[in-house]
């Protein structure tokens, strides 16, 4: 196989890993693969190994029809514009529209699970994109709907664990939260080989309550840790009082909200299916991490 494989937001965590599996674990040549990012110059390791690599802005279309030439295979990693309503949804319409323009054989997306009629106010934007996607002239395309990352618990445990409190609004929903480079290893792998039109469902191998969790990583810490449920007016509004815009304290509070109505629980074995591998357990995970909690 020689098609040139393109992956966008190389720069980022999970863009990362993706070149990472690519090159190391599928042993794809370097040649063949096009690492793009606004941030061009933070690519410049990856040139070195003879990757092409690309700026790509997506608030530009003329700056990702240039930037997806010659690409035969695109993954489109969600963009993080969290900054006004409708501009990430816009963002990936467009990159959908370049795709097509520069003849993209299959397009593979991260988007989230259930996302459509989604209490998560960031669901509208996968869900659109998805639509676009299915809606375009693309002959494959693969959906790749990712459950939450173990590594998002970094946002909030850290500083619950110093104060011993965890504020939740999720009441006993459910968490099947995934390593992300088990999710790389998944987008690296559906790049380079996944065809016809597909949507998988990519969950760790548990699903977890805010209490299973605190217990866990209380016992690997050694830190005591309480969960105080709240209701969600109450989550928004500490989260405010601790400095974040209000805009953007309601968008992470609706991730509790979303989990509370049992969105972010279901398990499947989508992620063998296409990997070939079980995904990494949570304690083994937390195992090797819990050092960056025990601060």
């Amino acid at each position: 196989m020689s098609s040139k494989l393109l992956v966008t937001g190389a720069s980022g965590h999970l863009g990362q890993r993706v070149i990472h599996h690519l090159l190391n674990t599928l042993q794809v040549a370097p040649e063949r693969i096009i690492a793009t990012s606004r941030k061009v110059d933070s690519l410049q390791n990856l040139a070195a190994l003879g990757v092409t690599v690309r700026a790509a802005d997506f608030d530009d279309a003329a700056s990702l029809q240039a930037a997806f030439a010659g690409a035969q295979r695109v993954l489109l990693i969600s963009t993080d514009a969290l900054d006004r309503p409708g501009r990430r949804l816009a963002q990936h319409q467009a990159a959908v529209s370049a795709a097509v323009s520069a003849g993209v054989q299959h397009l593979a997306y991260t988007s989230m699970p259930l996302p459509d009629n989604s209490p998560l106010l960031i669901a509208p934007d996968h869900a659109g994109t998805e639509k676009a996607i299915a809606a375009s002239p693309l002959a494959g395309w693969t959906i790749l709907r990712n459950h939450w990352y173990f590594e998002n618990l970094f946002m909030s445990l850290p500083s619950a664990l110093a104060s011993g409190q965890w504020y939740s609004a999720a009441g006993q929903g459910k968490v099947a939260h995934i390593a992300r480079d088990d999710l790389a290893l998944a987008a690296a792998t559906a790049l380079l080989k996944d065809e016809g039109k597909n949507t998988y469902t990519l969950s760790g191998a548990q699903a977890f309550t805010t209490e299973d969790i605190a217990a866990a990583v209380s016992q690997a810490t050694g830190k005591a840790l309480q969960v105080v449920h709240v209701p969600l007016e109450g989550l928004i509004q500490g989260m405010v009082g601790a400095g974040f815009p209000e805009p953007l304290a309601a968008v992470f509070a609706s991730f509790d909200t979303n989990t509370a109505a049992g969105r972010v629980a279901d398990l499947t074995g989508d992620f063998q299916k296409l990997s070939g591998k079980t995904p990494l357990p949570f304690a083994q995970w937390l195992e090797a991490n819990k050092a960056a909690f025990a601060g």
